[in-house]
């Protein structure tokens, strides 16, 4: 038998026993259809935390040094009190670090706080993210400036009272209005705004665009980190392949700083993205290891269903698989059409599993801050483990129908 001539059969069966094929797909199209929505938002959630997550919490090619790590899982008492006593980063550490470094790089401070900020318009702007940071920051933290313009080196170093804010806090103070130029009031002291921030959207919800940047040494510090402490120090990259070194030559500098002895542990953090994150990469592994494992239990159910259906259809086309022998068939070609119709069918409820699949996992990225990222790859597995199913399940039916004796089978009722 031709392929195409058994894949036509699968679909006239399909067509008039629409509710019968619908129940015996339901298995592969639930499982594939488990597979693409759970995939699609594993993948989406890890390019989310790789490119997304690490790049505005830490900058690309950076190395950050803070009191303690930024992300802190499965931590003990003991250890947060160990870490309550670790000394504050301060400005004379970042200026260490800055002239000491032999390898080229940017080094910025950064101090953050919350706040509400009143513009001189009287309108006011809530839950607003205040930081104070180097001028190195904006090109850190890939922070364009849309009107306006950066405060600089000088400005910081004076501590001139300006900041540049996010795009929804000039929403928020000044609709419709030039932010540039005004005054903004951050806890009563009046700073010039002299730029606005490009749109960046949310991280997991939250909006990056309701925040103020102003000199990390203006009277922001009051608020921000006092008596000259800052939270944390951003040293960036240049070159990306020396961040490995970089990050080796910043933690010799601390322990000459902290005169610490070779033995004892740092009392200090130092983390790239990559490190960072690494409690994610567990978290993904994990999934992408037992998923297979979960989607392969519905498949086996599928699998069941469509092979005892290719039992009952083999029964019910007794006649004409007698018939078909009479004529000259061979055994495998009766093989051959059971097999593929049992394929034909299965692959049918994969390509339904995966267009639900992708329809709940967009639905999902609609409605939710989950994210969702199409991998073809999964597509294509959906599919395949469709139609492999379709196989398996089609072996058994496929070789009785193949045995059955022309006479016998012409006889049958």
């Amino acid at each position: 038998m031709h392929l195409w001539e058994g894949v036509t059969l699968a679909f006239q069966q399909i067509q008039t026993e629409k509710l019968k094929s619908f129940f015996s797909l339901l298995g592969v199209i639930l499982g594939v259809m488990f597979l693409i929505v759970v995939v699609t938002v594993v993948e989406g959630l890890d390019r989310y935390v790789r490119e997304d997550f690490s790049s505005q919490v830490f900058g690309v090619n950076t190395v950050t040094l803070s009191r303690w790590e930024e992300v802190n899982i499965n931590v003990s008492r003991e250890e947060w009190r160990e870490r309550a006593r670790r000394p504050r980063l301060s400005f004379e550490d970042a200026d260490a670090i800055s002239t000491r470094l032999s390898i080229p790089a940017r080094v910025a401070v950064e101090s953050s706080t919350g706040s509400t900020v009143v513009g001189d318009n009287g309108r006011t702007a809530t839950g607003v993210r205040v930081t104070g940071a180097s001028p190195e920051i904006f090109q850190i933290r890939d922070l364009a400036i849309v009107d306006g313009r950066a405060f600089t080196q000088q400005e910081n170093e004076s501590g001139s009272p300006v900041i540049v804010i996010g795009s929804e806090t000039a929403e928020l103070v000044y609709e419709g209005l030039e932010p540039v130029g005004r005054t903004l009031r951050i806890r009563g002291f009046p700073y010039r705004i002299i730029g606005v921030i490009e749109e960046r959207g949310t991280l997991f919800g939250q909006s990056l665009d309701n925040l103020v940047v102003a000199p990390a040494r203006s009277p922001i510090r009051a608020i921000t980190a006092p008596r000259g402490n800052v939270d944390g120090i951003i040293i960036q990259a240049i070159n990306p392949d020396h961040l490995p070194d970089i990050q080796l030559e910043v933690e010799g500098i601390m322990r000459v700083r902290r005169q610490l002895r070779p033995a004892d542990a740092p009392d200090f953090a130092l983390e790239t993205a990559e490190e960072a994150i690494s409690f994610w990469n567990n978290i993904s592994r994990i999934l992408f290891t037992a998923l297979p494992m979960l989607v392969s239990i519905s498949l086996v159910v599928g699998g069941i269903v469509i092979m005892n259906i290719m039992l009952v259809s083999v029964m019910e086309r007794t006649r004409e698989i007698g018939v078909r022998k009479a004529l000259g068939a061979r055994r495998r070609d009766i093989l051959a059409q059971v097999m593929i119709e049992s394929a034909t069918l299965s692959t049918v409820g994969a390509a339904f599993g995966v267009f639900a699949g992708l329809g709940i996992a967009k639905f999902i990225a609609a409605v939710s801050v989950m994210p969702a990222a199409v991998a073809p790859r999964w597509i294509a597995l959906g599919v395949v483990l469709g139609l492999t199913v379709g196989i398996i399940a089609g072996v058994y039916p496929a070789a009785r129908a193949s045995k059955l004796d022309p006479v016998d089978a012409l006889r049958y009722e």
